[in-house]
């Protein structure tokens, strides 16, 4: 049986399990699916499978018919396991049953691995997460810790990479991760593309802070979205608090907690993280001296702009931009 019928395009197998929640699994085929060369040739083959090929239960009033059963892996070049509002087996002890144990034991040695929100319980369990460090949506951080103490959890981030093992939070940092794959294959451009075909943001770094709740502020309260705006089209100056709480007329201890409100952030925090979002954008599109990407982005000198790049990617700008420079 064929489970990856075209040759020469990198293998993606989506390994998933009752209890699917049918979004992440339809993430990993609409990303990897739109991803094309310059020439327009399919880059990805995406392979749904499972541990008994037939109907997979989901958390809706619908069932997917997965076709191929799990020796898939065995061919694959990167497994990705979706999360489940099922317990796994053997889940509050850590440990897996003996079939999911088999069918993980088919990857290839040098296969990347990801999962999406809870799916990194499996990843954990069968060991793969040992010593690296990962993430899993907040709501089940406490219950990880407690099962995996090995693993070096992180539950305030988007999504995690350490060393071709990949972890995400809940639902929706699937597509960060996704796009990040796609992003460290293929370079920006390409990335770039599935992510405006999909009308999603082609890039949210790793480290942004996971959606946690928060207090909705009341209708009748001013949003701070004009000064978060203006202060977009005027990142290049430097921008007090005070001046942004101006543009709402508000005073600055009113327009701090407002923010952080309405934002997630504190001002500062949000402020700084646009700034490294530009300057990741100059640098993939634009041939500026990082001098003059500093300037722009409003960080002033390129010691500065390393600084916070360093501390929000993980790489300088010029390795960044070595990475990532469209074509």
């Amino acid at each position: 049986m064929a489970f990856f019928p075209h040759p020469g395009r990198h293998r993606v197998a989506v390994f998933v399990r009752h209890g699917l929640l049918p979004m992440e699994m339809g993430i990993v085929h609409r990303l990897f699916g739109q991803a094309v060369s310059a020439e327009g040739k399919p880059l990805y083959t995406v392979t749904t499978c499972t541990l008994t090929p037939g109907a997979v239960r989901t958390d809706t009033d619908v069932t997917v018919n997965v076709e191929h059963g799990p020796q898939a892996l065995a061919e694959a070049d990167t497994v990705i396991l979706p999360g489940s509002d099922e317990d796994y087996e053997g889940l509050h002890t850590g440990g897996l049953g003996s079939s999911l144990v088999a069918a993980l034991n088919l990857i290839r040695p040098g296969t990347r691995l990801a999962s999406i929100c809870t799916g990194s319980f499996v990843l954990a369990a069968a060991g793969f997460l040992e010593g690296r460090r990962a993430t899993t949506h907040w709501k089940s951080s406490d219950l990880f810790r407690r099962l995996h103490p090995a693993v070096e959890l992180d539950p305030d981030v988007l999504y995690t990479d350490d060393d071709n093992v990949l972890t995400s939070a809940g639902v929706a940092s699937g597509i960060d991760l996704c796009l990040h794959m796609i992003r460290s294959d293929h370079g920006a451009a390409v990335a770039n593309e599935v992510a405006r075909d999909t009308v999603v943001s082609p890039h949210r770094a790793g480290g942004q802070a996971q959606f946690i709740s928060r207090p909705v502020p009341e209708p009748q309260i001013s949003s701070t979205g004009a000064a978060r705006a203006w202060a977009l089209r005027h990142l290049d100056r430097p921008l007090s608090l005070r001046e942004l709480a101006a543009r709402e007329s508000m005073s600055v201890r009113t327009f701090t907690r407002r923010f952080r409100e309405e934002a997630g952030l504190s001002p500062g925090r949000w402020l700084t993280q646009q700034r490294v979002e530009h300057a990741r954008r100059l640098l993939e599109e634009s041939e500026l001296p990082i001098d003059r990407v500093a300037t722009d982005a409003g960080f002033g000198t390129a010691s500065s702009l390393r600084q916070h790049f360093q501390a929000a990617l993980g790489v300088s700008p010029s390795a960044y931009r070595s990475t990532f420079r469209c074509p």
